[in-house]
């Protein structure tokens, strides 16, 4: 067992150590608490960043090596770093100090996952003083954030007879959302018709509620998706809006009441990017040739419906995985079944502003937005900084992450004017805050 991570420091200047400002309340700024930030769109809102980046991009502040093997993304609140990795037959979770890289502690989940993809995909959930994690064999923990201490844990497997879509005959890929916290509760999608989606309290891991699954529709498969929940307040009402194997449903946050679900985006593979929630409307998307669609939420006969505003057919827009950005009424994203190809169009009509494009990326892509700017993260290693631009398509710089291997599917993190990029065993931060003028 791997005691501390083996860390090489690239800039030796004191100044860089200092990966956090803080804030005049003093609390730390510009936390990336969870998956895709603070509120789960894959936005952050910090400024003042480089608008492009030289050529070999941004100065590298840190590498650190020794976070195991997976394609969890990071949380990074207050000083402190927070992943999940496998290391031989074990998953763990782990804290990294954000100033050096050092392993502050390990906490094992369950058991790895062995497999030609394996390794964890979930990005824990920090809130306060503890963080929320999810097994790929289905064990949702919480944990303390100053010592990794187990809280509590359930199994959504074995006490939910919770499972992934059946993908090509398989669950190869297993549980993969990041875990929902919102307010005393933790929200996960165990799947099965008869708890596809469950609320837990957060203090000791009891059942609030669970969500009887229904009659969603003919299209897709039994089972979670490989997406996590978002939280929507469409028509007044607050839900969760996840993406499981049969599409698109919406969930009554208060009593676990099934609310709405819609069918015809669900392919019978993979469901995966999470959808995106604004107004009373919801976008979502997938591959495997199947499409997208914006829906309105609005008030049927029995209760709430999501009405089609419009599809878009695969030819036109489908996100495989690598997730969609909102901005300014704009979609960006990458398309094509495993292309990843930038493409830009406008919510509300779906009309295609620009795109499909080519550039030096290689199949999906994993997008993320700052301060005006697309940070598109290729499975071959390619990073690609796009202008978030209606008016075409404008790239600002781009590198290669060192050392890639496997497939390069890590979420890009942005906080406190740095780009973390988690690559397997490896943590690489980059510096990317725009110098002061003069």
């Amino acid at each position: 067992m791997r005691k501390s991570l083996s860390t090489r420091w690239i800039h030796c200047s004191l100044g860089a150590l200092l990966f956090f400002s803080l804030t005049a309340s003093g609390g730390w700024a510009a936390d990336w608490t969870q998956w895709r930030g603070v509120d789960r769109n894959g936005k952050s809102l910090e400024t003042g960043l480089l608008q492009s980046w030289p050529e070999g991009g941004p100065k590298l502040l840190l590498q650190a090596s020794g976070l195991g093997a997976g394609f969890s993304s990071v949380a990074v609140v207050g000083d402190r770093v927070y992943t999940l990795g496998d290391f031989g037959d074990e998953q763990r979770v782990l804290a990294l100090s954000a100033a050096d890289g050092k392993v502050l502690w390990q906490q094992p989940l369950g058991a790895a996952h062995a497999d030609q993809y394996g390794g964890p995909r979930s990005t824990p959930t920090v809130v306060g003083d503890h963080l929320y994690v999810l097994s790929t064999e289905g064990v949702i923990a919480c944990l303390e954030t100053a010592t990794g201490k187990e809280v509590w844990r359930r199994h959504l497997a074995e006490e939910f007879d919770g499972d992934l879509m059946k993908a090509m005959g398989t669950t190869d890929w297993r549980f993969s959302e990041s875990p929902l916290v919102d307010g005393d509760r933790v929200i996960v999608t165990p799947g099965h018709v008869g708890a596809l989606m469950v609320a837990l309290d957060r203090t000791n891991g009891e059942e609030i509620w669970r969500t009887q699954g229904g009659q969603i529709g003919p299209l897709g498969a039994d089972g979670a998706g490989y997406s996590s929940p978002v939280v929507s307040t469409a028509r007044g009402i607050r839900q969760y809006v996840q993406f499981v194997g049969r599409g698109v449903v919406g969930v009554k946050a208060e009593t676990g009441e099934m609310l709405w679900s819609y069918n015809r985006v669900a392919n019978d593979v993979a469901n995966i990017a999470t959808p995106l929630v604004f107004e009373d409307r919801v976008f979502a998307s997938s591959g495997y040739g199947t499409g997208s669609a914006l829906l309105e939420i609005v008030e049927g006969a029995e209760g709430l419906e999501a009405r089609e505003l419009y599809f878009l057919e695969a030819s036109t827009l489908q996100n495989h995985h690598g997730g969609l950005i909102l901005h300014q009424d704009v979609v960006y994203t990458g398309t094509g079944h495993n292309k990843g190809f930038p493409i830009a169009v406008a919510v509300d009509s779906g009309k295609v502003l620009w795109g499909p494009e080519r550039n030096d990326g290689d199949s999906s892509a994993a997008v993320t937005y700052a301060d005006g700017r697309l940070y598109m993260r290729y499975q071959n290693g390619t990073m690609i900084l796009v202008e978030a631009s209606p008016e075409g398509y404008r790239e600002q710089g781009s590198f290669e992450i060192p050392n890639v291997t496997r497939p390069s599917w890590s979420h890009p993190v942005i906080s406190n004017g740095r780009l973390y990029l988690r690559e397997q065993d490896t943590l690489y931060v980059y510096d990317i805050e725009a110098p002061e003028p003069g």
